[in-house]
């Protein structure tokens, strides 16, 4: 199976196409599945095989598996089987095992992350699953180096979730690794492969000369009166043309149950059923243990057999089920021959012959507490409480290996064992609590309405309602909604606990900040928190401050955040607040040191979910800054995080910054894609104030370009409380543009009450931002014996940190001055504006100073491309790191990609930037330095 080198492809692949298929009707799927093995030495990627049981998707995979391996491709397999669906990371360890020996190779904190994983370390604290997935693409890509690899893995939808998240991880990543990734899912399974939205390749039935062929080839003596009822029943099922010929005598199938209009899986369900029945009673008792646990020995599954049974099971019992061709045995246990095999076999036993053979494989399992208290579960005709205790450690186990979605499935099944409500409505929160900190809204959302009905203390029930504020896609709108929320956490603060209330004060002032709450639910909780007995620097109290009320709280926020300091290596959770402190009261400049120690500190930690939200904080203060380049950095790779992180919201907030930028460069085109996707995916769930981000967007562009009058009426909506996109605090962030263009439009009455809005904002906050913009717009709107003043004195104070505004300024202090006729005055201001305009890549904003120049009688060259215009973001982002003197495995580190690809990104780059070495890179970005922080 595994080979040394890839071996002479061409060669093999001639000699493969003139053999003839082992598989009838699937020409086309055998040709997706080589083109995806062709060209794994050049390119990774993935397909996913989906289709109704029987199709016979572990026939294409077999298929594929023994083609590569004639490649000379490795090949690594794992199976989801029902009874490992609850074991922490049971596929994952599967899948690496032939490369164990190659984790301790592994960096550090991947190293420990993965053997946290397969329990061969107890770490405290889990490890973060996507730092095991960094590891697990990092090992994989290692491997790859020797020969490429295939992985296949069969039955995804039985794969326990943490496994399932790896595995999506690692295949959204392999592009340009020499891996390929098969897997195959039965259809009516909910998997969360399916949000990885990979290729798709779905199985369809076989038409009727493939069906009559398959059957003529297995089964040649069949009788002519029942081919034909047959090849109706079947209905193009591969299994079943299989499989109903060995129950199908020829009076059996002439009206039959075979022919019966029945779903093709409950028919073969009943066929394997049928032949099971006619076993001895030995050999079923053994058959329904094996089905019950398909991972278990042989010497397990015979072991329980006994117990259940209550007298000895040899081997010899299995002889008659392998002679039936049900299933194979080995010394390593029983195979079914198809999963439906097992589930025929589980779902005829009763019940209580299933729970004594649950019981009798829990004893069997006595020295691996995690198997054996599921199948103790799967036992109790009631509730335990014995069972309770166990399933809870069970779950602290799973988290400590960081497995959380198996933690939350312990949790939960512990809930439905316990008698007393009380308990089980606090298993239900912790499980709920889980799901939520997994980005699994949805089921956080399911378990959390199995709690509602119950008799939850006062503190629960506090407890759940700020639970659902987190959880719910629908909780950031709605000043009635807040305000509820807002009383319940007020209620519920205790002085005996002041982190934990401050916690809960967290989840409200975000839904202060985006749900437009009325000042009075502001004073109520500003009150309340700071009741607390928590020191007035506290990150967490300071960006609950600036998020409940950044109006009348901001000064104090800003006052605070001056005299600290980002640190390095600091923690990361608290550099994260207090950076969202200063950008909720425009303090961007304030609070893109914080942020971006915050990602730093939470890339090491492997906390890819905190990291998409401290990415979005950063991309937005970085906009603001006219950091263009590190926008978009962070904006992708946000977009790219949150939604692997179960974080919609948060990956459109991304986007928006995105469409933001693209405007700004004049891509109206990909400007109107990210903005459009972003509206049609918000208004549906009533995310109103989020489209605030929808309408400043759209007006940044269209003001950068002077289309003023698309500018003034996208930029006036968020400001305007009659509007479904109000949003006055991101309304602010384009009211300098909205006032230009009001200006420009000559719409004076409109531009001087924004602009009055605008300064009683910025002395009553102090926001940097505020100051900065007022300075910039006060000479649009003034007369002309006022505005030469207020340009000088704007450039020579408040513009300092805001790139941006110092560039418009300058453009429009040109203006002005070419316009009172000092036209030679005019030309310094105006190559100036060109000059930084040119060199933050706004080229509207150029392209108006030299047009500007040209009207005063200079000629002005057009900018000239820069590496931003040869290197994707995430290109430069790596360019950057690899200047900075970042090993390759470092910087994969950071981005969560693996070392092998960013080998192949700086691969690629260097002939784009005409250079040949890794040296080279700090001088070719010199120029830069910037644009990039």
């Amino acid at each position: 199976m595994v080979a040394s080198a890839a071996g002479p492809l061409v060669e093999t692949r001639i000699a493969r196409e003139t053999q003839l298929t082992r598989l009838f009707g699937r020409e086309v799927e055998l040709a997706a599945i080589d083109g995806l093995l062709d060209g794994v030495e050049e390119r990774g990627g993935s397909l996913l095989v989906r289709g109704e049981a029987g199709l016979g998707k572990s026939a294409l995979l077999d298929e594929a598996e023994r083609r590569a391996t004639e490649l000379g491709i490795t090949v690594l397999r794992t199976t989801g089987a029902p009874s490992e669906s609850k074991m922490a990371f049971a596929g994952l360890h599967q899948l690496l095992r032939p490369y164990a020996d190659r984790v301790a190779g592994l960096p550090g904190p991947q190293a420990a992350a993965l053997a946290s994983a397969f329990g061969l370390r107890n770490s405290g604290a889990g490890p973060d699953i996507f730092l095991i997935a960094l590891a697990a693409l990092d090992l994989l890509a290692d491997a790859a180096a020797d020969a490429p690899l295939l992985l296949v893995v069969e039955d995804a939808h039985w794969l326990d979730a943490d496994t399932a998240d790896v595995l999506a991880f690692v295949a959204r990543r392999i592009d340009l690794e020499p891996i390929a990734v098969l897997l195959a899912l039965r259809d009516g399974h909910a998997t969360r492969l399916d949000e990885a939205r990979l290729p798709e390749l779905r199985l369809g039935a076989l038409d009727e000369r493939e069906s009559a062929d398959l059957l003529d080839s297995h089964a040649p003596d069949l009788a002519a009166d029942s081919r034909r009822p047959l090849l109706e029943a079947a209905a193009g099922n591969p299994l079943a043309l299989l499989e109903l010929p060995l129950a199908a005598t020829a009076e059996q199938v002439a009206g039959s149950p075979i022919a019966a209009p029945v779903p093709i899986t409950d028919t073969l369900e009943r066929a394997f059923s049928e032949r099971a029945s006619a076993l001895p009673e030995a050999t079923r008792g053994a058959l329904l243990v094996a089905a019950l646990d398909d991972e278990a020995s042989l010497d397990a599954v015979l072991h329980a057999a006994s117990v259940a049974g209550g007298r000895p099971i040899t081997a010899d019992a299995l002889e008659p089920a392998a002679a039936s061709g049900l299933v194979e045995v080995t010394e390593a246990g029983v195979r079914f021959r198809h999963p439906l095999v097992r589930a025929a076999i589980d779902q005829a036993a009763p019940l209580a012959v299933k729970r004594a053979a649950h019981s009798a494989l829990a004893e069997a399992h006595s020295k691996d507490p995690d198997r054996r208290v599921w199948h103790r579960a799967a036992a109790c005709p009631g509730p335990d409480a014995e069972v309770v205790v166990e399933l809870e450690a069970a779950a602290a186990r799973a988290l400590r290996r960081g497995a959380a979605a198996v933690a939350a499935a312990a949790l939960e099944r512990a809930s439905d064992l316990t008698a007393d409500p009380a308990v089980r409505g606090q298993l239900l929160l912790q499980a709920a609590d889980t799901e939520f900190e997994l980005g699994r809204s949805d089921l956080a959302l399911r378990l959390l309405a199995q709690a509602r009905p119950l008799e939850l203390s006062e503190r629960q029930r506090a407890q759940m309602v700020l639970l659902l504020e987190a959880a719910d896609e629908d909780s950031w709108s709605g000043p009635a909604r807040v305000a509820a929320v807002a009383a319940i956490a007020c209620e519920q603060a205790s002085a005996d606990d002041p982190e934990r209330a401050l916690r809960s004060f967290l989840t409200v002032a975000r839904s202060c900040w985006w749900g437009n709450a009325t000042q009075e639910t502001r004073d109520l909780v500003i009150e309340a928190v700071e009741r607390l007995d928590i020191p007035e620097d506290h990150p967490a109290l300071l960006a609950v401050q600036a998020c409940t009320d950044p109006v009348r709280r901001g000064a104090h926020v800003i006052e605070r955040i001056s005299r600290m300091t980002p640190t390095a290596g600091g923690d990361p959770t608290a550099m994260h607040l207090i950076g969202t402190a200063a950008t909720a009261v425009w303090g961007f400049d304030l609070s893109l040191g914080f942020l971006n120690a915050a990602v730093d500190g939470l890339r090491a930690q492997g906390r890819l979910g905190l990291l998409a939200q401290a990415l979005v904080s950063q991309s937005w203060a970085a906009l603001h800054l006219a950091k263009e380049s590190l926008a978009e950095s962070a904006a992708g790779e946000a977009a790219r995080l949150a939604r692997e992180t179960g974080q919609p919201r948060w990956a459109l907030a991304a986007e928006l910054v995105q469409a933001a930028l693209a405007g700004e460069r004049g891509d109206v085109e990909r400007a109107d894609a990210f903005a459009n996707r972003a509206e049609a995916e918000l208004l549906p769930v009533g995310a109103q104030a989020m489209l605030a981000l929808v309408q400043f967007s759209r007006g940044r562009g269209a003001v950068a370009h002077q289309r003023y009058a698309d500018g003034f009426d996208a930029l006036r909506r968020p400001l305007d409380p009659s509007d479904i996109a109000y949003h006055p605090f991101v309304g602010t962030w384009g009211i300098a543009d909205l006032i230009e263009a009001a200006a420009q439009l000559g719409k004076t009455d409109e531009a001087e009450r924004y602009l009055a809005e605008l300064e009683a904002l910025a002395a009553r906050t102090s926001g940097p931002f505020l100051r900065a913009a007022l300075a910039y717009v006060k000479p649009l709107v003034a007369p002309d014996d006022e505005a030469e003043e207020l340009f000088q004195a704007a450039l020579a104070t408040e513009l300092v940190n805001w790139p941006c505004y110092r560039a418009r300024t300058l453009l429009g202090y040109g203006r002005w001055l070419r316009r009172q006729r000092r036209v030679a005055e005019s030309r310094a201001p105006l190559r100036a504006a060109r000059e930084s305009a040119d060199a933050l890549a706004f080229d509207g904003l150029a392209e108006s100073a030299r047009q500007e120049l040209r009207a005063s009688g200079e000629t002005s060259w057009s900018r000239a491309p820069d590496l931003r215009d040869q290197l994707t973001a995430q290109e430069l982002q790596i360019a950057h790191m690899a200047a900075e003197g970042l090993s390759n495995r470092e910087i994969g580190k950071r981005l969560y990609l693996s070392h092998r690809t960013v080998g192949s990104h700086l691969y690629r780059m260097f002939p784009k930037l005409d250079i040949t070495s890794r040296a080279q890179l700090t001088q070719a970005l010199a120029t830069h330095e910037t644009a990039v922080i």
